[in-house]
């Protein structure tokens, strides 16, 4: 990188992260005046346009690709009207041992005279909460499941090519030929579908008036500038923001400057927790890059300083921090967003391009956490580019992860969508699959598989609160084969499952009618063409996934109950139970015996994997296909984030030998430390689950450094994925790191704060990471058998 680009990325990696307080204020201001006096999409839109008229403008010295979500970069807006932060969070916020975010007295000040005293009670939180029934709001409080959509918008949103062939001007073109077609007369929604329409222009309208006040700051700059390259530049950023995002981008430089302007509106408008990804960038970019190549208007050097500043811009952006408890727990400043290279192309040929290498080198040399990337792999991929992601990842980065596009493919027809729309789909988030720009594939929350079967195990009660929470289905002794055992399971994960979904239509219907997103509309197919906001159902795909967490902790917990209880008749379910419920107190003999000697998912055990295969049929079963509010249907993926550190602390010792409160199983990764038979074993174990039926899994290896050295130790790489692959798996990501390199981090964190790894779907700072997390990532199996 040039020193520019070094400098750039020294203020981005020093620079600590703020609570802004500024679209708090601004937006309070707004609803006090006019709360009452327009429909909501009008006054969802015109609060969005408030925003974008009044927040402060900021270009930064050296910057190429301009604007911020906060004032200055690293500050974090907060986002009042969907759930109002505390000022014991904010004290938490700003008081968090690692990721804190910085919250000064006066911010604290304001939020308890100006913002809390008017949306207490307003915020859709409080709204949801009010109005949830008690059955899931005991289930919630329990560590059953979460839910995500209780202080966060609707996320897991990816950018199309749209964006970069047609400007704001040309969808306002779109929505005023919708409006002049409406029937006021034959079609009853014709009136509400107006109202979202001009909420639509009204967006479009703000973030052009959001870029052009940019180029009215770099004219000023310009105009002030001594030094004739920098003068040229601002010059540039000017012209650049009056063109985009009104009117489509012609170059490499008005293309980048394009899809940030839409970022920041669709995570100014809303806090769409993953944040908005651009998609397949590569293959978006590459005809820019060609041209300019062609027309000799920028050289390679120029290009990859453009991404590098434009890569920049992300890592300036935490992730808006949470309220309540998830405010303590929370710890990355990750916002999630997640760049796709490779993959497909529409007609299903190969993605890789020069720009795809040209975003390697990138990556490579700017490691930082964000953006996050990954590689699609297909049949299609040349072997040359899966090469070059290989020696980045054998870095030791965490990323880029790797995903089988050809697999993603399959996943999103099986859910109905055109093969065009899925070729064109991908990843975003951690590992989730959607039609990009065509799809609201919403996350609803995670999933305690292991809990329920604790709960199923005490007839119905949980033992962590003494509250029966699901059916009676029987007690231990009832259970006279293994066979009776997991019938009772299903019939708990249903019941849960039940709970949950009555739930989620609650708040999907809350947003539907109180939190329209009209910019996040404006850009998603097909919410013009039916005059619907993205949140009501106008996408043209609407996807509801519920994420299955602690599956190798489950599979090897009924594993050992099938082998110590029903095989072997070594002792009854009951004094299992005792022994669990005790956390296995003057029973170390027994935990032993349950970790060593019980059958164990990873390791190719059909006795094992079958029971994995039992468990995810069931939950399958019970979600998939069924039909949520906005016209699509429910699917599931298997993935934790950090869900598995948090159920783990609210589930009690599991009959696989687990103690209570540690972590359960990441992904569908094997149980930490129980992969015993080498990367091979895993993949095959892993290979087990119909991966098709899912909307994305999570698989999580850590490799000995000295394993992948020279081309031998490449090719081997390239070659698990390529296996794994065509075994049918989703998703893999490596760990390359020794378990002796991270025992030193946590003991001198100072002498290693660039120690990047992988958590579960993104990476992060190894330092920055709760102690709890830390041990599970040790504690994940260093695979050095070939």
């Amino acid at each position: 990188m040039n020193s520019r680009i070094q400098r750039l990325r020294e203020q981005s990696l020093s620079s600590k992260p703020i609570l802004s307080t500024e679209r708090a204020e601004l937006l309070t201001r707004f609803y006090r005046d006019n709360i009452d006096k327009y429909p909501t999409p009008i006054l969802r839109a015109l609060s969005f346009k408030y925003l974008c008229e009044h927040k402060v403008i900021y270009i930064g010295e050296e910057e190429l690709i301009v604007g911020e979500r906060g004032p200055e970069p690293k500050a974090t807006p907060t986002y009042p009207e969907l759930t109002c932060h505390s000022i014991e969070d904010l004290r938490i916020l700003n008081s968090r041992s690692r990721t804190d975010y910085g919250v000064s007295i006066e911010s604290i000040s304001i939020y308890e005279n100006e913002i809390i005293p008017f949306w207490r009670g307003r915020s859709l939180r409080d709204q949801i909460f009010n109005e949830l029934p008690r059955d899931w709001v005991l289930s919630y409080e329990a560590g059953i499941f979460t839910e995500f959509m209780e202080q966060r918008a609707p996320g897991h949103t990816v950018a199309d090519g749209k964006i970069y062939l047609k400007g704001m001007n040309d969808f306002k073109a779109d929505i005023k030929e919708v409006l002049e077609k409406l029937h006021f007369i034959e079609d009853p929604l014709a009136l509400q579908k107006k109202v979202q329409l001009q909420a639509m222009i009204i967006a479009a309208d703000a973030v052009i008036l959001f870029a052009r006040r940019h180029a009215d700051l770099a004219q000023r700059l310009a105009e002030r500038e001594i030094d004739p390259h920098r003068k040229q530049e601002l010059e540039k950023i000017r012209e650049t923001c009056l063109r985009v995002p009104a009117a489509p981008p012609r170059d490499f430089w008005e293309a980048l400057q394009m899809y940030w302007f839409c970022h920041l509106a669709v995570i100014t408008e809303l806090n769409g927790w993953d944040s908005f990804c651009p998609g397949h960038l590569d293959q978006h970019l590459e005809p820019f890059y060609q041209n300019g190549l062609h027309d000799e208007v920028i050289s390679r050097e120029e290009a990859k300083e453009l991404l590098q500043s434009f890569f920049i811009k992300f890592n300036n952006h935490p992730a808006p921090p949470k309220v309540g408890v998830t405010a303590a727990e929370s710890g990355t400043y990750t916002d999630f967003t997640n760049i796709n290279l490779a993959g497909l192309r529409k007609d299903g040929s190969s993605g890789v391009g020069e720009v795809s290498y040209l975003l390697l080198e990138v990556i490579d040399e700017l490691h930082i956490l964000q953006p996050g990337q990954n590689v699609q792999i297909s049949g299609e991929t040349q072997t040359e580019f899966l090469h070059e992601a290989c020696r980045v990842i054998r870095k030791g980065y965490g990323f880029p992860s790797v995903f089988n596009a050809d697999m993603i493919v399959k996943e999103l027809i099986r859910q109905g969508k055109e093969v065009e729309d899925a070729r064109e789909g991908g990843a975003s988030g951690c590992v989730e699959a959607g039609a990009f720009g065509k799809e609201a594939y919403i996350l609803t929350g995670y999933l305690n598989l292991p809990k329920i079967l604790e709960v199923t195990l005490h007839d119905g009660l949980d033992p962590g609160t003494g509250i029966q929470l699901g059916p009676e289905t029987g007690a231990p002794e009832d259970f006279k084969t293994f066979q009776d055992l997991f019938q009772a399971w299903e019939m708990q994960l249903h019941h849960f499952i039940d709970v949950k979904m009555r739930g989620n239509l609650l708040i999907e219907r809350i947003y539907a009618e109180r939190m329209p997103a009209p910019f996040l509309s404006l850009i998603t197919d097909d919410c013009i063409k039916k005059g619907m906001d993205y949140n009501e159902g106008g996408a043209r795909y609407n996807t509801s996934y519920i994420q299955g967490v602690g599956i190798g902790t489950l599979t090897d917990s009924f594993a050992a109950i099938k082998w110590i209880v029903y095989d072997k008749r070594i002792l009854t379910l009951a004094d299992l139970l005792t022994a669990t419920d005790a956390d296995f107190e003057g029973k170390e003999e027994l935990r032993r015996l349950l970790r060593n000697k019980s059958p164990k998912w990873g390791n190719d055990d059909d006795s094992a994997d079958e029971i994995m295969r039992a468990a995810f049929d069931a939950f399958f079963a019970a979600v998939d296909g069924r039909p949520n509010l906005r016209g699509g249907t429910y699917h599931i993926n298997m993935l934790p984030t950090t869900c598995h550190i948090y159920f783990g602390s609210v589930t009690g010792a599991t009959p696989d030998g687990r103690r209570a409160a540690e972590a359960l199983s990441e992904g569908i990764s094997p149980v930490q430390g129980m992969d015993r038979h080498g990367p091979t074993a895993v993949l095959l174990s892993a290979a087990k689950m119909e991966h098709v039926r899912t909307g994305g899994t999570l698989l999580n290896m850590k490799f000995l450094p000295h394993v992948l050295e020279g081309e031998d130790g490449l090719k081997k790489l390239a070659a698990l994925i390529r296996t794994y692959f065509r075994l049918g798996g989703h998703h893999i990501q490596f760990n390359v790191v020794d378990e002796k390199i991270l025992r030193q981090a946590q003991v001198s964190p100072e002498e290693y704060r660039d120690l990047i790894v992988r958590v579960a779907g993104y990476s992060d700072y190894f330092c920055d990471l709760s102690e709890s997390l830390q041990d599970e990532i040790i504690s994940r199996t260093a695979q050095s058998a070939h």
